[in-house]
């Protein structure tokens, strides 16, 4: 069954797949598609080489048929977000937005609203294969206001990583050591658990201060992560609407104060060189880290860790106290397929037939595999390179059954913005955590009114 958005729109696409040949297009046809992706580093580039590898089969299969089809693909890969979106938003403004958009998900309510993007359930139907075989939770992540938007292009998690010679140096053996996990998942062990660990390997001297716990050096959607260990909520399923939870936002705003003060993170870490950060959690120079899934391949690659599993533990972002056992996460932030609003509907068809062929687990694990993320499918575990990579199947079992993911609501930028100008002025000292917590909430209500819940 066909999905529709709009009755306007499925009149269309009914008419259109009456009156199209094989394959939805019609004879003799050539089309130029464009596709943009963004946060795409050297080992991304499927975001974008899938859908030229779609066009390759969607034109054989043209062949097969006996029709005459070409399709241009114009591909475009940023290496940075900011540049990324920006000239998304203002191609589309101007009206040369590219016809296909691989980002975050959490793009899609503010574009969905803003008329950038269609709804891909408009064009596609999601209960043939493949899309049919797709994760749920990643369809639902990729859904808007009750429309499927996008299609997932990968899935990912956000681990906790712990060195594991340090491990050893503290008094682990090599059985507590493979325990770990289980004790995160359990909340057996916390994120105190974790500052009491890290300020004993520095204390015995086997890294340097402010090396114990060594977290990313930006904003970013990780962060989001230690508020779920403290017990807190970020949507309301019935309304919708956000959650500012006071009290795990002081929790989590306090412990970063408190590694600052303990000793084992820097006051001034924040803004580090992600090279540098990178070259030094990669060789041993900090006792616990957090990171992406996507990681493994920065790491054993452009690093040179030879033995990642020899030297490194990972598992779920710990709870954060005795009081949140039960809040051992990790996020998934999967990047997703999205078609922008044309004025050719043939080639809006067009687009929406490479999204699902570029879909398929053969073309999709390419990518997993390459960049270290995770399926969008589970028929993917019957593609030999997906299941016999050691760091892929041991990261979807061990991580995704267990991740959330940041809502998709347009109010949700403004919120972010307030939550991390908050732990950036506990994490340096400007303010006390209740201090950034009683601002974040003053802003809060006069940003966003009725659309957030404070609890």
């Amino acid at each position: 069954m066909i999905h529709s958005g709009t009755p306007q729109r499925a009149l269309k696409h009914s008419l259109l797949c009456l009156s199209l040949a094989y394959a939805g297009l019609a004879s003799a046809a050539n089309y130029e598609i464009s596709v943009v992706a963004g946060g795409a580093g050297p080992n991304d580039h499927y975001r974008t080489d899938a859908i030229e590898m779609a066009a390759n089969i969607l034109m054989q299969e043209a062949d097969a048929a006996g029709e005459e089809l070409k399709i241009t693909v114009n591909k475009r890969n940023y290496a940075d977000w900011d540049s990324f979106k920006q000239a998304v938003t203002l191609s589309a403004e101007s009206g040369s937005a590219p016809d296909i958009v691989v980002t975050g998900h959490v793009d899609i309510a503010p574009w969905a609203q803003s008329g950038i993007i269609a709804p891909v359930e408009d064009y596609v139907d999601m209960d043939a294969w493949p899309l049919n075989n797709l994760y749920p939770n990643l369809v639902d992540i990729s859904s808007f206001n009750g429309m499927v938007y996008g299609i997932p292009q990968d899935s990912e998690a956000r681990p906790f990583f712990a060195w594991k010679e340090y491990l050893k140096g503290i008094g682990y053996d090599d059985d507590a050591i493979e325990a770990l996990p289980e004790r995160i998942e359990s909340g057996d062990y916390t994120l105190y658990d974790m500052l009491e660990d890290a300020k004993k390997a520095q204390d015995k001297g086997l890294v340097a201060k402010g090396y114990g716990f060594y977290p990313r050096v930006t904003n970013g959607p990780d962060f989001w992560q230690f508020y779920t260990s403290f017990g807190g909520q970020l949507q309301d399923e019935e309304t919708g609407r956000l959650i500012f939870d006071k009290a795990a936002m002081e929790k989590t705003f306090q412990f970063f104060a408190d590694a600052v003060e303990m000793g084992v993170t820097r006051r001034n870490h924040i803004g580090t060189p992600w090279d540098q950060w990178y070259a030094e959690v990669a060789s041993g120079k900090a006792a616990f880290w957090h990171g992406g899934t996507w990681h493994y391949s920065r790491y054993t690659e452009a690093e040179g860790l030879d033995d990642f599993f020899g030297n490194v533990q990972f598992g779920l972002i710990p709870a954060g106290n005795e009081e949140t056992k039960d809040s051992a996460n990790t996020l998934t932030h999967p990047v997703v397929y999205l078609m922008t609003e044309q004025g050719d509907e043939d080639k809006m068809e067009v687009a929406a037939k490479l999204i699902k062929i570029a879909s398929e687990p053969r073309i999709n694990t390419l990518h997993a595999i390459k960049s270290a993320h995770l399926a969008i499918s589970p028929e993917q575990m019957n593609i030999g390179l997906y299941s016999n990579d050691r760091w892929t199947m041991e990261a979807t079992e061990r991580l995704l059954p267990h991740a959330t993911s940041m809502p998709n609501n347009a109010d949700f930028g403004a919120f972010w913005n307030i939550y991390w100008k908050g732990l950036e002025a506990a994490w340096t000292g400007q303010k006390t955590a209740k201090q950034a917590v009683a601002d974040a909430e003053q802003e809060l209500r006069g940003t966003l009114g009725n659309g957030v819940i404070i609890q």
